[in-house]
């Protein structure tokens, strides 16, 4: 692969390192799932699923998961606008967990703050409350931790991190794991509303470091700041997704594109690999990210969701009616590609002709 000028790593987010140290992390993470073995609480899932599920007997399932906003937080203060950041912090917890096709019921909050700054932590929940009114969760309680001495931010008691954990509610024996993926079946994809919560130390680093533009600079493309873009609330995906499960179609996998892009397909439990062979225009963000920081297709698709933010596997006759779904809540949604058999899990983006394999992509 070629080494793009403006590289993931390079602005502070090395995602390999990452993964090495994750593999001596969860070598311990997985000794816990002894400790509940065939009693209520056993684990149901291995590690590197979008949310784990518990058995809590009777046939239930609870799915859950935990996530943060990443340093879209930094975006959050140069704007001075906080009210919108809780609604990220939502949907990253709840993107997850119906990934099981779970339904999402609840969500705890974690607030870690340079001070407890009232105006602050007001405008957070403004947004927590408003991605629980789209999800149509409740949240139950939280926690807010004074943290002077580590968190920092770059505006003066204005520093905070945010992190939610998620829990939902599925039959055992109907939760969506993608093992019986065939052959043939269908990729679809569902629109996401630009960057979303993934990449933006690498945005950062192009738009406000290299081009040194200002959080209030107008784009003609965007039709708004490039602030104002980059803080857009994730979509949350809950009301079509949950349509789709509960109007009985074959779901065989549920797949959120966040960090990892497209690779992201690869997490589900079958054998296959992936062809994509439509994709729309992304959104103006990704080509001027990409234009502005000479960043590679291999980056750009490894790192960002690419337009698509969500994506489901399902058997060729049923695409249009997922499609309806979508469009029936006001989400644009596509037949993106197909399901092959092959040994080695991959995805072939045709269009840009990317192959990802081990997850990275390499242009061929």
């Amino acid at each position: 692969m070629n080494n793009p000028t403006s590289k993931y790593a390079e602005a502070g987010v090395d995602a390999i390192k990452e993964n090495y140290a994750l593999e001596h992390m969860s070598k311990w993470i997985r000794k816990s799932f002894t400790l509940r073995k065939n009693d209520v609480g056993s684990i149901k899932l291995d590690l590197g699923y979008f949310a784990n599920l518990i058995d809590i007997g009777s046939n239930i399932g609870l799915a859950v998961s935990t996530d943060g906003v990443g340093t879209k937080i930094l975006i959050a203060q140069m704007m001075h606008k906080y009210d919108t950041i809780g609604i990220d912090c939502v949907a990253m917890n709840v993107n997850d967990v119906i990934c099981l096709g779970a339904n999402p019921i609840a969500l705890l909050d974690y607030v870690a703050v340079q001070s407890p700054n009232a105006n602050l932590l007001e405008e957070i929940a403004k947004g927590l409350y408003r991605g629980a009114e789209i999800a149509k969760i409740s949240i139950p309680g939280g926690e807010i931790s004074q943290m002077g001495e580590i968190v920092k931010g770059i505006r003066k008691d204005y520093g905070f991190d945010l992190v939610g954990t998620c829990i939902g509610i599925v039959s055992l024996d109907k939760a969506i794991t993608g093992e019986n993926i065939n052959e043939n079946d269908t990729i679809v994809g569902l629109g996401s509303d630009g960057i979303h919560s993934n990449g933006l130390t690498l945005a950062r680093e192009v738009f406000f470091k290299k081009m040194k533009f200002k959080p209030d600079k107008y784009f003609n493309e965007l039709n708004r700041t490039i602030g104002e873009e980059l803080l857009q609330p994730t979509h949350i995906y809950v009301p079509e997704i949950m349509e789709m499960v509960k109007s009985g179609l074959n779901i065989k996998a549920l797949i959120n594109i966040t960090g990892d892009g497209f690779m992201n397909l690869t997490r589900v439990a079958s054998p296959v690999s992936y062809v994509i062979d439509y994709l729309p225009e992304p959104q103006p963000i990704f080509t001027l990210l990409q234009d502005y920081g000479n960043v590679t297709e291999e980056e750009m698709y490894w790192v960002y969701n690419m337009g698509i933010g969500f994506c489901i596997i399902l058997p060729e006759d049923e695409t249009g009616s997922a499609i309806n779904i979508a469009k029936k809540h006001g989400v644009n949604a596509y037949r993106i590609g197909h399901v092959i058999k092959e040994k080695e899990k991959k995805v072939d983006i045709k269009p840009k002709r990317l192959l990802g394999k081990e997850n990275r992509f390499y242009k061929y």
